[in-house]
């Protein structure tokens, strides 16, 4: 296997835990510096972690033995990060989304193919068994030729359990950008890239109210779109519609559905690793669950940054940049389109990821035997 890859994490934030919690003690990762603007947090974070130490981002950036930054700061933050890292010489993983604007995804990108290094980016929900089982059925022929799909994700807003959720309403936030990453990029796991995107968008009321935490009452301005629907055409001709809303309290629609020609497919929400993937047969006695056949089982934060350490010459990882840009363009693309009422033609492409097989718990969490080479050799 080798040595272990090398790795900075900078953002020690709520979502922090999650990637921790996956990476401290995985064999081919090794969690060597932590950084925040919040001192403190740096050093509780270092705390539990057995290889890791405190430190200024400017220092970490700049540290010989971190191969890997997993930029983990909040969306605003996600471009100056990664860039510092990438002209550092590091590879990057950056929590989603890329960027907030597409010419700043593009920017980050480009710098990387020139500096030799690789962009990561979450979300990694995707590579997990409801996603992937989902894709294969699709594969497979199950449902046919696939017509059409719905992707759905109605909440009442983050205010309700983030202590400091502000920048969920600031620029750079909103349903779409913060939740549509799951979605869309789900959908083109199953469906492949998309050609072009028409939207519409409202924003219902001024300011939010923070329900939980130090700042319990404290009232925050709405700047962003919290309601946007969509319309999304993949080159392969199918039809996908995607709501995403920060103005409802709740929904019974499928997170996504697939229609073909001789069947339709619930998949499980995209913001989890795993789930029921039903089919519903053409003329069948109605809705069959699927065993788990593809994916990575058990999945957990963090899952997508180990599959582009085992990520080699012959396979890109499968929550790669390329495919976050395109996600990025979709998403900016849906925003102008409400915004300017016309059809949008997006401007990027990507190959669909390739599919993940069924991997156990054990094995993509080093317990059953692991796969060196890719970034993990550098």
């Amino acid at each position: 296997m080798g040595d272990p890859h090398r790795v900075g994490v900078v953002g020690l934030g709520v979502i922090s835990r999650a990637y921790l919690d996956t990476l401290a003690h995985h064999p081919e990762l090794r969690i060597v510096a932590v950084a925040d603007l919040d001192a403190d947090r740096s050093a509780a974070a270092a705390a539990t972690l057995p290889d890791a130490e405190a430190m200024s981002v400017a220092r970490l950036l700049d540290h010989p033995d971190v191969q890997t930054v997993l930029n983990l700061t909040i969306p605003a933050a996600h471009v100056e990060v990664s860039l510092a890292a990438i002209d550092a010489g590091k590879h990057v993983y950056v929590e989603k989304p890329l960027a907030v604007e597409l010419p700043q995804g593009r920017t980050v990108l480009d710098r990387a193919a020139s500096a030799g290094v690789r962009v990561g980016c979450a979300p990694d929900t995707v590579l997990g068994t409801g996603t992937q089982t989902a894709r294969a059925a699709i594969d497979d022929g199950l449902i046919g030729r696939p017509l059409a799909a719905s992707a759905v994700m109605v909440t009442p807003g983050h205010e309700r359990w983030h202590p400091h959720p502000d920048f969920y309403y600031a620029p750079g936030g909103g349903p779409l950008l913060d939740m549509g990453p799951y979605y869309l990029s789900a959908l083109i796991h199953l469906l492949g890239p998309v050609r072009a995107v028409t939207g519409a968008a409202s924003r219902l009321r001024p300011e939010r109210v923070i329900g939980n935490g130090p700042r319990l009452g404290e009232r925050v301005p709405v700047l962003v779109d919290t309601h946007v629907s969509g319309v999304l055409e993949h080159d392969s001709g199918v039809l996908s519609t995607i709501t995403t809303s920060f103005e409802g309290v709740t929904t019974t629609a499928a997170p996504i559905e697939v229609h073909g020609e001789t069947g339709t497919l619930a998949v499980p929400d995209p913001n989890y690793f795993d789930g029921e993937v039903r089919l519903c047969p053409l003329g069948g006695d109605g809705w069959q669950v699927l065993a788990p056949s593809a994916g990575y089982q058990a999945g957990a934060r963090g899952l997508g940054l180990i599959d582009a350490v085992r990520a080699d010459a012959t396979r890109a990882p499968r929550a790669g940049g390329d495919l976050a840009l395109h996600v990025l363009d979709t998403m900016t693309g849906l925003l102008r389109s409400a915004a300017e009422g016309r059809r949008i033609a997006l401007g990027t492409t990507v190959r669909r990821p390739h599919p993940v097989p069924f991997t156990s718990a054990e094995d993509w969490q080093g317990r059953a035997g692991t796969t060196g080479g890719g970034a993990g050799s550098r």
